[in-house]
């Protein structure tokens, strides 16, 4: 029997109406939720990311900037303009989109970005709290990962979790998010030896390496959930997963598909976290 395809749509809908109901209840007191996102250079899929970014911002009821550099911008440039953002009390969230220019290095920028306006939650700062456990920014894909799996009613805590991957950007934060949710963890990757038999053991798989279909049905423990959050465009142009989609779901008991479920959510955690960014400034000025 096939497992369940998690409908991602329904998911981000539901989450969106409460953002929707925040972004309101803050705008009627006066501090309107506000994002600035920076592009720079030309690179197609940024482009569309950033319009999605936009969209999705104005569908909730957040005040939204795109700056849009070229390609020739200057590390000290896109610094100085990130400073502006910093010190403007209208923009609660900064989003620089990757990636950027090779003579711009990334970390340098994202150092310069205020840490209580990181809602990528890429700052050292705001990486040292998810490690500690402290209440702030969450990183956008794990954090929609976690709703996804509670959302839907898996049970997390005392469950062996297992992430494929190791990035800055989903891997490692994923763990600590899932280790916050009480689960045993374990972390794979392009140098484990013995992948398959560790991600068998998983009650709850998280797939996040760029390589499509890398995990099989032979991967997979009967009855685990699957989370898919491959995005690859392989030779034909389909969009795909990290995940064989059609053999998996045959043995797992829920499943994400791509695309349709953790892209969206993933602009949905960027705009809870602009929301509750801007929440935490309007309690700040009330209490000076």
């Amino acid at each position: 029997m096939s497992g369940q395809v998690i409908n991602g749509k329904e998911l981000v809908s539901s989450i969106r109406e409460e953002i929707r109901a925040d972004a309101a209840a803050l705008t009627a007191q006066g501090n309107q939720p506000g994002l600035v996102v920076v592009i720079v250079g030309e690179d197609p899929a940024s482009q569309v990311y950033v319009r999605n970014k936009a969209k999705a911002c104005d569908d909730v009821g957040i005040y939204s900037e795109v700056h849009r550099l070229p390609e020739s911008t200057t590390q000290q440039e896109l610094i100085t303009l990130i400073h502006k953002f910093n010190s403007d009390n209208r923009i609660n969230g900064i989003l620089v989109q990757s990636p950027l220019p090779k003579h711009i290095d990334e970390e340098a920028v994202v150092d310069e970005i205020d840490p209580l306006k990181d809602v990528d939650c890429f700052h050292p700062v705001n990486v040292g709290n998810l490690m500690i456990g402290k209440d702030g920014m969450k990183p956008c894909t794990p954090h929609g990962v976690i709703e996804i799996l509670k959302r839907t009613g898996v049970e997390i805590a005392g469950k062996h979790a297992v992430v494929v991957g190791r990035s800055n950007i989903v891997g490692k934060p994923m763990a600590m998010l899932l280790l916050r949710e009480h689960a045993t963890v374990s972390v794979v990757h392009s140098r484990t030896p013995n992948m398959e038999e560790i991600t068998k053991q998983a009650d709850i798989l998280v797939v996040a390496v760029g390589k499509a279909h890398l995990i099989k049905a032979q991967h997979v423990k009967p009855g685990a959930v699957v989370i898919d959050v491959g995005m690859n465009r392989p030779a034909d142009g389909k969009l795909t997963g990290d995940v064989d989609f059609e053999a998996v779901k045959e043995i797992a008991s829920a499943i994400t598909p791509v695309p349709g479920c953790v892209g969206p959510m993933t602009i949905t955690m960027l705009l809870r976290n602009t929301v509750d960014a801007a929440s935490r400034a309007a309690k700040a000025n009330v209490s000076v």
